[in-house]
């Protein structure tokens, strides 16, 4: 069964997603293990990505911890700096899928405000044929509900999905729904997978 389309995930597949380097640029690896071993700001990143309100959490664990107060804060305030750079291979190989007429899905654990947010800075994030972002949803991965989901509005089957992801737990979830999938590493790897299910031509993997 051919590839009818492609699904990319967002964070350090299109856009490095990596808050930890960010803090220890901010305060120091010191102060960054202090804070992320006494708050649980992955845990308080989840409840955005369900769909809570982007600010609205992230304050609200700040008030939590006064200590920690302007750190956490900073979540928000300098969000678009942790989600940043954008990973250009990757952008340029969704653009040249969809120049080829594959559609283009992305299924991402991204807020509601956080994607509209992303979405201002990155204009490649309005491009998708079909954006399943879980804080539109409710629901995020690994849980089968969100992929089950996608497949039912989309009508595609899953032996004629590919999805890169970079979490093996994202991974294994759609590998045991019968999806194609690749466990992105890097950008010419996933391109490299396109040119071999011949989605993409060598010239466009570059």
């Amino acid at each position: 069964m051919g590839i009818e389309a492609v699904i990319f995930d967002i964070g350090n597949v299109l856009i490095e997603w990596q808050p930890e380097r960010f803090y220890d640029s901010y305060i120091g690896e010191d102060r960054r293990r202090a804070l992320f071993a006494e708050v649980d700001l992955h845990g308080m990143n989840d409840r955005v990505d369900l769909g809570h309100d982007f600010q609205g959490t992230i304050y609200a664990k700040a008030d939590e911890h006064p200590e920690w107060r302007e750190e956490i804060r900073t979540w928000h305030d300098r969000w678009i700096e942790m989600a940043s750079p954008a990973i250009d291979q990757s952008v340029r190989v969704l653009r040249a899928l969809r120049a080829n007429g594959v559609p283009v899905f992305a299924l991402s654990n991204f807020g509601i405000g956080s994607f509209a947010h992303a979405s201002d800075h990155y204009d490649f994030l309005r491009e998708f044929d079909r954006p399943y972002i879980s804080g539109h949803m409710g629901v995020i991965k690994p849980d089968p509900e969100i992929y089950r989901r996608l497949e039912e509005d989309s009508g595609v089957a899953p032996a004629s999905l590919l999805f890169a992801d970079d979490r093996p737990d994202n991974i294994a979830m759609a590998d045991g729904r019968g999806w194609k999938t690749h466990l992105f590493t890097d950008p010419q790897g996933w391109a490299d997978r396109l040119v071999s299910e011949g989605l993409l031509t060598q010239a466009q993997a570059a």
